[in-house]
């Protein structure tokens, strides 16, 4: 089966997405092609940025503050208990955060919070299944497939964004 992509710019470097026959997302990286191609393990992706259109205004959007929910088909391949986590993952509010811990406990399986950080360190598409979101559960911000750096941008351009549309308090 034929799979796409298309490179484009973010304020966080370039952002790579692949999609199936049917437009549907089935992965992402923050990098160019080659980083899509590594983390995906696709050997021929035809570029073509119509059919990503709407992902990249997706991503414009989210970018510019305007988008805090992406609405793009996804299609992602993974085991049914990865997508019950990746699923989960787009349970996690705008501008919030979750431990592995709450996210096992959300899934209804306290126990597995290693499943879950294995899970989500699996995610085929990032920022659009927001793996960013998911800390430590101390606060810290463990790992994330393209660096600490992008993950504390992500999280602080949410908590920035989320803020500036908060609405004000009453007196």
């Amino acid at each position: 089966m034929r799979q796409f992509y298309d490179t484009f710019s973010t304020p966080l470097g370039d952002f790579s997405v692949a999609l199936n026959a049917t437009g549907a997302v089935i992965a992402t990286a923050f990098g160019g092609v080659a980083d899509l191609r590594e983390r995906f393990h696709a050997d021929e992706l035809v570029r073509d940025e119509k059919r990503a259109t709407e992902v990249r205004r997706e991503v414009a959007e989210y970018f510019e503050g305007d988008r805090k929910r992406f609405s793009v088909a996804l299609a992602a391949s993974g085991t049914p208990f990865q997508n019950s986590v990746w699923s989960e993952l787009r349970r996690i509010p705008f501008g919030e955060t979750r431990s592995y811990g709450q996210l096992a406990a959300a899934l209804g399986k306290p126990e597995a919070s290693r499943a879950v950080g294995r899970a989500n360190a699996t995610n085929p598409i990032c920022l659009i299944v927001p793996c960013h979101r998911v800390i430590g559960a101390d606060g810290s911000l463990t790992g994330f497939a393209f660096g600490e750096d992008i993950k504390r941008q992500l999280l602080d351009h949410e908590k920035t964004t989320a803020l500036a549309f908060a609405p004000a308090s009453l007196p």
